[in-house]
């Protein structure tokens, strides 16, 4: 299905009592979001109760032209959102926000995550009659909504309905005609921060450096099965189908590699949690070297705690282009490729007749690695040690990483950590331990899930995962 670690997605909402051009907004919402979703982008405006939308495939500053904004017009709500696809390939009709327009009104939902159940419940809406126009798992939701809507006082105790059915990871942001409602799983895979501006209007994002992005204070964030509704009376909170702290399993990686930075996840600054991850790293596998590096963007948090830990003197290993995407969302192995040597050069005065150490959030395939590792040997590193902030991808993500086939793990293929190191060509490799990765966050509101690590999942997962039939070629079939 797919070859390697995606993004996921990421989703913006703003509420305000009045009409303005609250699209502009949005945008710059998303533009603070775009490292969770490179493929395509959207937003929707309602005035009053009348929507209207614009998405397209590509980044946020290609897709929202000065024109297009103001084609979308001013409203007293927007909802956007940044995708790569999870399930559901690259069509139009996966592109989010979803505008649905029902017998109880207007409605448009902005999704981050991933169903378990989503097949199944897709299967049961197709034989009752209904017509699918994508192949996402949003669309499942949206479709689930709209039912349970017809049989409710309103929507926000629609949602309360579909939360009983739909099972996996879901950070949702909807709006109907007079209401902003956002909802997150009871086991809160995916985060979800609410924010309020200076004028009081609300703001609900996957980051906080969204909230920061468009002057709203960070009040705090969507508990795990919490339903957030906000209107011109305010901000209402339901908690009927929340869990406690320590049923919860938000996904360890947004604080390893996902979130940005200069975000905060659930009372915990992501920063903080690297440097920590660095720190703990040094102390899990030590060895000589003359320098610390990062690999750029995720990997330079947990290079300054391992220099700072070790003693080790940390340098700037790399410059970065910052005009190319993550390698990891690139669509093909060549492109990927071709990405590494265009985003990264080597400082050369920082590692040449060097030991160098350099720490990165991740081994997936070992492609990228590997090619790092030999800039490094090109420049004229004596020694490259890699520590990687995480521990090995040994088995699939089924809650929105893009982790589904053991069949490119490098760490399913090779046991041992020095097998590893021989194929990208490192001369030490260390991961950081399962144990150590819920340290790095131990003050958040949340425990973590670890299933890519573990195989230990806190939920129900599908037993085949495959593609969606509509995604399949006639010929592929069999």
């Amino acid at each position: 299905m797919f070859n390697s670690i995606h993004e996921e997605c990421g989703v913006f909402g703003i509420f305000d009592s009045r009409i303005s051009e609250l699209a502009n907004l949005a945008y710059l919402g998303l533009h603070a979001l775009q490292h969770r979703g490179q493929e395509s982008c959207g937003i929707a405006v309602n005035n009053d109760g009348v929507f209207s939308h614009y998405k397209g495939d590509g980044l946020v500053s290609e897709v929202f032209t000065p024109e297009k904004l103001d084609g979308i017009g001013p409203g007293n709500m927007a909802l956007g959102h940044v995708r790569y696809s999870t399930t559901g390939g690259k069509d139009i009709n996966n592109i989010q926000p979803l505008v649905i327009r029902h017998i109880k009104g207007n409605l448009a939902l902005a999704h981050n995550g991933n169903l378990t159940n989503s097949d199944e419940i897709r299967r049961k809406t197709e034989l009752s009659g209904g017509i699918f126009h994508g192949t996402s798992d949003t669309e499942t939701i949206a479709y689930s909504l709209v039912d349970d809507r017809l049989n409710s006082a309103n929507m926000r105790e629609a949602v309360e309905k579909t939360m009983g059915k739909i099972q996996g990871a879901y950070s949702c942001v909807i709006m109907t005609a007079t209401s902003m409602i956002a909802f997150r799983d009871p086991n809160g895979f995916r985060p979800l921060s609410i924010g309020r501006m200076a004028g009081g209007a609300y703001c609900v994002a996957s980051e906080s450096c969204a909230l920061d992005a468009v002057g709203a204070e960070l009040i705090r964030d969507v508990k795990p099965g919490e339903i957030i509704e906000f209107t011109k009376a305010g901000m209402q909170s339901f908690e009927t189908h929340i869990c406690p702290k320590e049923k919860s399993t938000m996904c360890v990686f947004e604080f390893i590699y996902f979130a940005r930075p200069d975000s905060v996840l659930d009372g915990v600054s992501v920063h903080h949690a690297r440097m920590k991850a660095g720190e703990l790293l040094a102390k899990e596998h030590p060895v000589e070297a003359d320098v610390v590096i990062g690999v750029p963007d995720s990997g330079l948090d947990a290079a300054l705690g391992y220099a700072t830990q070790s003693g080790i003197p940390y340098g700037i290993g790399f410059i970065k282009n910052k005009y190319t995407g993550r390698s990891f969302i690139q669509p093909s192995q060549m492109s990927r490729e071709d990405t590494v040597r265009l985003k990264l050069n080597v400082i050369k005065e920082t590692v040449r007749d060097k030991r160098v150490i350099m720490i990165d959030d991740s081994i997936v395939r070992g492609t990228t690695c590997a090619r790092i590792v030999s800039l490094l040997r090109e420049a004229g590193a004596k020694e490259v040690h890699v520590r990687v902030s995480a521990p090995p991808f040994r088995h699939p993500c089924y809650f929105g990483t893009d982790i589904d086939s053991r069949d490119n793990l490098i760490a399913c293929k090779y046991e041992k950590a020095e097998d590893i190191a021989a194929a990208i060509g490192a001369d030490s490799l260390g991961y950081l331990s399962v144990e150590s990765t819920h340290k790095i966050a131990e003050e958040a509101d949340v425990c973590f899930c670890d299933g890519c690590f573990t195989g230990r999942y806190p939920v129900p997962v599908p037993e085949n995962h495959t593609k969606n039939k509509y995604d399949i070629k006639i010929g592929d079939f069999g």
